[in-house]
C-alpha cells in the first residue's frame, strides 16, 4: 500500500518539502504526495541485476536506479530509468546537473506485493505521454513483464519471449533471464 499526505500540494510545495529524498521516496501526482513502499531483497536483486545488464550493453545510454524525474506536473522515482547521454544536462564543472526535468526514454518498474499496480501502470503511461518510448512493468511474483510502448497495445511477455527495448540498444533479454537471476542456488 502506498502512504499519501493528507495535504493537496503544488508541485513547487512538493519539490520543497525537507524529507523529498529520504528513503523511501515520495512522489507527486495528482496533488498528493505518495510515499513508494521501501524495496524487498527480491526487488533489490532485479533492480540491481537489469541495471548491470542494461549498463553492459547501453551504448548511447545510462541506466540509474531510482532517479526523481519531474515533468507533465508530476514528479516521480522509477525503479530504474535509461537515458540517452544527449538528454544529461551538463553543468560547468563537467558534472551531471542534479535535477532530471524530463520523461526517461525508458522506465522500468518492479511490482512490489504491497504496491498498487494501476499507481504504477499510470506513472508508466504519464512517461509515454510526454516522451518516453517504452515502459517496463516487471511482476516478480508472476514472472512476467508488461510492456507498454507509445501508441500500440500493451503486451505481457512470459518465458523466452525476447522483450522490446529501445531501438538502437544491443540487448537481448527475455523474462526468464530476468525471472531466472533470483535463484540463487
Amino acid at each position: 500500500m502506498i502512504a499519501a499526505l493528507t495535504q493537496q500540494l503544488t508541485l513547487e510545495e512538493f519539490l520543497k518539502l525537507p524529507n523529498l529524498e529520504k528513503s523511501p521516496a515520495l512522489e507527486y501526482v495528482d496533488g498528493d504526495a505518495l510515499q513508494k513502499p521501501m524495496a524487498k531483497f527480491r526487488h533489490s536483486l532485479l533492480q540491481k541485476r537489469l541495471l548491470n545488464k542494461i549498463d553492459a550493453s547501453a551504448g548511447n545510454y545510462l541506466a540509474l536506479p531510482e532517479l526523481r524525474c519531474t515533468f507533465g506536473g508530476r514528479s516521480i522515482v522509477p525503479d530504474i530509468v535509461v537515458l540517452p547521454w544527449n538528454k544529461i544536462e551538463i553543468n560547468e564543472l563537467g558534472e551531471p546537473e542534479d535535477n532530471f526535468m524530463e520523461a526517461p526514454d525508458w522506465c522500468i518498474e518492479i511490482l512490489s506485493p504491497d504496491q498498487s499496480t494501476n499507481r504504477v501502470i499510470d506513472n508508466i503511461l504519464h512517461c509515454l505521454h510526454h516522451g518516453s518510448k517504452l515502459g517496463w512493468l516487471i511482476d516478480p511474483s508472476d514472472y512476467s513483464v508488461l510492456v507498454l510502448t507509445p501508441q500500440e497495445e500493451v503486451k505481457v511477455y512470459r518465458g523466452t519471449q525476447e522483450l522490446p527495448v529501445l531501438s538502437d540498444m544491443n540487448l537481448k533479454m527475455t523474462a526468464l533471464e530476468i525471472f531466472s537471476w533470483l535463484k540463487l542456488r
